[in-house]
């Protein structure tokens, strides 16, 4: 059974940063590409980086130089760091298995003074 938990979202201040975790278990992770994605209220789910099997990364212009995503596969996690966080990052954060089409749970990250 594929299963995906991402974990470490929380609140934080403008500027400030957070670190996403997404544990799987429940399929070849080493194989599979994974991405990060984002929804915030009222607005459409959106696509936050790609990260490929081999570790080749590719962002949303609004992450770029500022988040960054990476795998463990002897963890069989994947991971994206957020700095310099600002209002408009506040969503629910979701990873993503492509091979299996499969989504987290979703993990609240929330920037506020």
């Amino acid at each position: 059974q594929v299963q995906l938990v991402e974990s470490g979202g929380g609140l934080v201040q403008p500027g400030g940063s957070l670190s996403l975790s997404c544990a799987t278990s429940g399929f070849i992770f080493s194989f599979s590409a994974m991405s990060w994605y984002r929804q915030a209220p009222g607005k459409q789910r959106e696509l936050v980086a790609d990260i490929s099997t081999s570790g080749s990364t590719n962002y949303a212009d609004f992450a770029k130089g500022r988040f960054t995503a990476s795998r463990d596969n002897a963890k069989k996690s994947v991971y994206l760091q957020m700095n310099n966080l600002k209002s408009e990052d506040t969503a629910v954060y979701y990873c993503y298995v492509v091979t299996f089409g499969r989504w987290g749970q979703g993990t609240q990250v929330t920037v506020s003074e």
